[in-house]
């Protein structure tokens, strides 16, 4: 069966001291045969010992970018072939170094557009930092390895919560809030909403940054006197988006659920919720790149790493996700 007519998964390996690996493997193993090509990005020799540790019982060949593939087999792409010395739940920075090898393998793979979707194992943001990854995380990595501008957009089911600023510390937040940033993030989801979720009208809510979005000045100025004329302005050029609504409140109320896309000011803002609401089947999507990538919505739970306790729940969602929005843009294309 050619490639072609199933989309082509390619899937880094994450930091191999957390349960990256495990969900990987535990997730791929519930299939009796795959309607679409997954390809992990590490060694045949550290997928074959990782299959005993965990007890999975997948049939493995070496990637070559085939042209017919079997459907009832994983590949692994060889990034490297020696087998690292695992010590699960520890920082370790050459273990990182292992997940930045897989990344960046998987990513000039996306970008030559030799795999369709991108799956990101969890990383550990200290084990990987080097000169070659100085970043937060894998959303401001793509962001510069990929055309677009991205957005962090949480997805489970129909909420969808993306971030105007990602991993920042609090205290530059308001300094980072701009016209120029709202307007792209707002025109990044809206683009998204239709393109990659299929929404042909999306209706975008935007959070206040203040308390009680500012209560009219009382309490700080942005959102009055920068939010909401901004958003004004977006909806004179067609685009459905309303706020700055208080956070509290917004979902407090369930007023989310009135919305196709919400856009939080800050990590926590939106982050905070989405995972109350939906942890455990969340998706972490970098929307508003001309490639796809999706991962989980939990981190390498260093705690529970090696012990076979990792839900593959969120992993799951985010690769059925990344085949939903592969699938959704192919049809775009096609209209």
């Amino acid at each position: 069966m050619s490639y072609q007519s199933r989309p082509r998964i390619g899937i880094s390996i994450g930091d191999l001291n957390g349960i990256g690996s495990e969900v990987v493997l535990k997730c791929l193993d519930q299939f009796s045969n795959f309607d679409f090509v997954p390809i992990i990005f590490a060694s045949s020799t550290l997928v074959s010992a990782l299959q005993e540790k965990f007890g999975t019982t997948l049939k493995l060949s070496q990637w070559h970018n085939q042209t017919t593939i079997d459907q009832h087999t994983v590949y692994v792409a060889n990034v490297w072939t020696e087998t690292p010395a695992i010590s699960y739940g520890t920082l370790d920075h050459s273990i990182g170094q292992y997940a930045f090898q897989s990344l960046e393998a998987a990513t000039k793979a996306l970008r030559k557009e030799e795999i369709d979707v991108l799956l990101t194992a969890p990383i550990n943001k200290a084990s990987i930092k080097s000169t070659d990854f100085p970043f937060p995380g894998h959303t401001d990595y793509l962001n510069q390895h990929l055309d677009g501008k991205s957005l962090m957009l949480m997805v489970s089911g129909s909420l969808r919560i993306g971030l105007l600023t990602d991993h920042l510390p609090l205290n530059e937040v308001s300094l980072a809030i701009t016209v120029k940033l709202i307007s792209e993030k707002v025109r990044a989801m809206h683009w998204s909403l239709r393109f990659d979720f299929d929404i042909e009208s999306p209706k975008i809510a935007l959070l206040g940054l203040d308390p009680h979005a500012g209560d009219s000045g009382a309490i700080g100025q942005i959102d009055q006197d920068l939010i909401r004329p901004c958003l004004d302005s977006l909806r004179k050029k067609g685009i459905d988006a309303e706020g700055p609504f208080a956070a509290d409140g917004f979902f407090g109320s369930g007023m989310f659920k009135n919305y196709d896309g919400i856009l939080a000011c800050y990590h926590d803002q939106g982050l905070i919720p989405f995972k109350l609401l939906s942890f455990g089947k969340g998706v972490n999507f970098t929307a508003g790149l001309n490639r796809v990538r999706v991962s989980p919505d939990h981190g390498t739970a260093f705690d529970i790493a090696g012990q076979n306790k990792a839900s593959i729940s969120s992993f799951k969602e985010a690769l059925k996700a990344g085949i939903t929005i592969h699938t959704n843009r192919l049809k775009q294309k096609g209209k």
